[in-house]
């Protein structure tokens, strides 16, 4: 029998490019997925309210599930799941933005490689980005910072196809309320990816500029704040060993007399104070995460109700 399909669309004021994603979506997918998905569009709480009808669609259905307040792209993303999980019947459901970034004629490639991987959440991972120079050399760095920080390799964002095996467990881990893909790595759930080209946005100008950029890199990286933690702990250590090697080594020169007066003493005691400092942080931060660990968390399938106001359906 045809799988049944939910396509997750979390939106904040894009209504035009929107609509233009729901036709390419008629005419790029393939059409035993068509005529078997629903659409969920999760309005962010909306600031402009629909001028226009939405695009005939030609799937089975499509919902509107609006938001009491606006949480961001990654909390409409959690609601979004938790929803589906509760209350619809799905065989996969497939995570994409409404700008039109995320190519519809993917979720074709994001489907086959799902039969492949049936157990797995699948990523479109980005083989060709559309962004400016200046995008991409700041999203190499943050790519390279993640893995220094983390020890794992990010190479992928929100567009993603999840088997309603893993749903379920997906909606109970709560990093995905702070970043979705960050969470999926956090989780261990299985995951696999399949390389895809960005597309351009259909209409309307992007909402996210650098500081959001910065937050949105940040927000990955504290979703495993336990591993950052410990790394920067380790890596404190093994700079205190340095600068007590060289502390050491100016104790050397003093003694030999090769130092100039008061030079090893200023420099000596400034290492040590610095030593301490950034060991002492270093503590202190593992311990707040290890306390943190400890408190009850926010759980998605749990507390989303709390922040839907409706849910509205349309032929």
């Amino acid at each position: 029998m045809p799988e049944n399909y939910v396509i997750i669309i979390p939106q904040f004021n894009d209504w035009e490019a929107l609509n233009l994603l729901i036709q390419k979506i008629n005419a790029d997918l393939n059409t035993p997925i068509l005529q078997n998905t629903t659409l969920l569009i999760v309005d962010d709480c909306s600031s402009r309210s629909r001028t226009e009808p939405f695009a005939a669609f030609g799937g089975k259905e499509l919902k509107v599930l609006k938001l009491y307040r606006n949480l961001g792209h990654q909390k409409a993303i959690a609601i979004g799941l938790s929803y589906v999980a509760e209350h619809m019947q799905t065989d996969k459901v497939i995570v994409m933005d409404a700008d039109g970034e995320d190519a519809p004629g993917d979720i074709n490639k994001l489907a086959a490689r799902s039969i492949e991987e049936p157990d797995k959440i699948i990523f479109a991972e980005r083989n060709k980005r559309t962004e400016g120079f200046l995008f991409r050399f700041f999203y190499v760095i943050y790519k390279y910072v993640f893995k220094l920080l983390t020890g794992k390799v990010i190479t992928f964002g929100n567009f993603s196809l999840v088997p309603q095996s893993r749903l379920q467990n997906l909606v109970r881990v709560s990093e995905i309320w702070n970043n979705y893909p960050g969470g999926v790595i956090k989780s261990r759930i299985p995951y696999d990816s399949v390389l895809t080209n960005r597309a351009k946005r259909l209409a309307g100008e992007s909402k996210m500029n650098f500081v959001s950029l910065v937050l949105h890199g940040l927000s990955a990286i504290s979703v495993m704040v336990d591993t950052t933690a410990v790394r920067i702990l380790i890596f404190s250590i093994f700079m205190s060993a340095v600068a007590i090697g060289f502390i050491f080594f100016i104790l050397f020169l003093k003694l030999i007399g090769n130092a100039t007066p008061g030079w090893a003493s200023t420099l000596g005691s400034t290492l040590m104070i610095l030593m301490l400092q950034s060991f002492l942080i270093s503590l202190f931060l593992v311990f707040m995460v290890l306390q943190y660990r400890s408190q009850q968390h926010f759980i998605p399938a749990v507390h989303y109700r709390d922040f839907v106001e409706k849910v509205e359906s349309f032929s």
